[in-house]
């Protein structure tokens, strides 16, 4: 049961972070693409937008099939642990801890989450 636990933990996260990386790097799901993200990201302060666009995008949607696979978890908890204290630092940190006005909690629990994982291993249901 444990590695089933683990492997649903796994796949949530992947999913996560596979439809934050497809927003930034593609457009879909609601998402601005690398154009409009980029744009977004300059708008806060973060230059050059295009470039730190394209990167979080590849590093959200790597460390997702990396979580989804069970492969090189530590690897996918670092990068995603990156990319969320960013946002905490530049959007999220300022306006609290609680997600309903839009604080860092979100952040914090897919960080914890994250390392938890690449600490526990990924289970028998992986590479």
């Amino acid at each position: 049961m444990t590695d089933l636990g683990l492997l649903l933990i796994r796949l949530i996260i992947g999913i996560v972070f596979l439809f934050y990386g497809s927003q930034k790097l593609f457009g879909w799901f609601g998402g601005h693409g690398i154009k409009g993200t980029g744009g977004w990201f300059e708008s806060i302060g973060i230059k050059p937008g295009i470039l730190v666009a394209t990167l979080s995008g590849l590093g959200e949607l790597v460390s997702g099939i990396l979580f989804i696979l069970g492969f090189l978890l530590p690897l996918g908890a670092i990068i995603i642990t990156i990319i969320m204290l960013g946002a905490i630092i530049k959007v999220h940190g300022s306006k609290g801890f609680s997600n309903t006005t839009g604080g860092f909690e979100y952040n914090l629990v897919l960080i914890v989450v994250s390392i938890g994982l690449a600490l526990i291993g990924a289970g028998g249901y992986s590479l």
